[in-house]
């Protein structure tokens, strides 16, 4: 398994510009939701995505369909991939958006856990376990503090927490098998080309209305969703994936829900509120904890060995 470094600035920078992204993807499913269905939407994005890949791979000289046995893992990591979508959709008809994307912001908590047991160079300190109990917390409090837990809520918020299960073990299998060795293209295009497949019947399956109305926002926010989310964005997600430290990067992923509430007040008209403000300073604080250096007391090779992998 290749070797990773430590994140500097510059990928620090990348990964914020890549939260902001994903944030502001939210304002986008919202306008695309008035005429294109969610499901079909996560299809169309995949498909589009899949497409554009397809053909930077092959301006790029980059070979998809050799055999090099990484098909196996390739399907699976596609399919947590589709996975983690069907069960964001499928959780939003029983709960609210803001309490959905509080569980699934739970997946960078359980990344680097995973990470910390599979991989030895990703191991972290108690105060990094700390930096990210800490953004966990601020989250917790700017969504959850205002209007508390509902029991009309669990079945969504319990689908929240599945998505969250979905997108961890992805990427603690993409770090973790064969798929770490190959470029992040090829990863790229397992996981838009198995959910791509998995979505479009899905939808109709599910009796959504399908493409209702093809306005100007609506293309446009679709567009937003292929080009700038499921190509560009993931592409440049599964690089930094293969090339540093997971787990210093993860604890960005906080910002996402962050930047997608900061967009909504801007272009929707959501009131800020103090909990929100309060969350932010714990996220920043978090970030800081997690990607301080190493201090003298703090020694890895003290920590428990990693547990071997049952996967190849």
């Amino acid at each position: 398994m290749t070797s990773r470094t430590s994140p500097g600035a510059s990928a620090f920078a990348l990964m914020i510009l890549l939260c902001a992204i994903w944030g502001f993807q939210q304002i986008t499913i919202k306008v695309a939701i008035d005429g294109v269905s969610p499901v079909l939407q996560s299809g169309i994005r995949s498909l589009a995505g899949l497409v554009l890949l397809s053909l930077w791979a092959r301006w790029r000289g980059l070979p998809l369909l050799q055999d090099d046995g990484t098909l196996r893992m390739g399907l699976l990591a596609g399919s947590l991939f589709a996975l983690e979508f069907v069960f964001i959709y499928a959780g939003l008809a029983h709960t609210t958006a803001s309490r959905m994307i509080v569980f699934l912001y739970t997946a960078p908590c359980m990344t680097v856990l995973g990470l910390h047991w599979f991989v030895p160079g990703e191991r972290l300190g108690w105060r990094h376990f700390g930096g990210i109990a800490l953004a966990f917390a601020g989250l917790a409090v700017g969504f959850l503090g205002e209007g508390g837990t509902a029991a009309s809520t669990f079945v969504g918020d319990l689908l929240g927490l599945l998505a969250a299960v979905g997108w961890a073990a992805t990427t603690v299998l993409i770090r973790t098998t064969g798929l770490s060795r190959i470029s992040a293209t090829k990863v790229l295009w397992y996981q838009l080309a198995v959910s791509a497949v998995v979505m479009l019947p899905l939808s109709p399956l599910l009796g959504e209305a399908g493409i209702t109305r093809l306005s100007t926002p609506v293309l446009l926010a679709l567009a937003y969703q292929g080009v700038i989310v499921a190509f560009a964005s993931y592409l440049a997600w599964f690089w930094l994936l293969q090339r540093y430290l997971v787990g210093r990067l993860m604890v960005f992923s906080f910002l996402t829900p962050l930047f997608g509430v900061a967009f909504g007040v801007l272009f929707l008209g959501d009131p800020l509120t103090p909990s929100f403000l309060f969350a932010a300073g714990c996220v920043a604080a978090g970030i800081l904890l997690v990607n301080l250096p190493q201090g003298k007391t703090e020694n890895p090779r003290r920590l428990k060995k990693p547990r071997p992998i049952p996967l190849e």
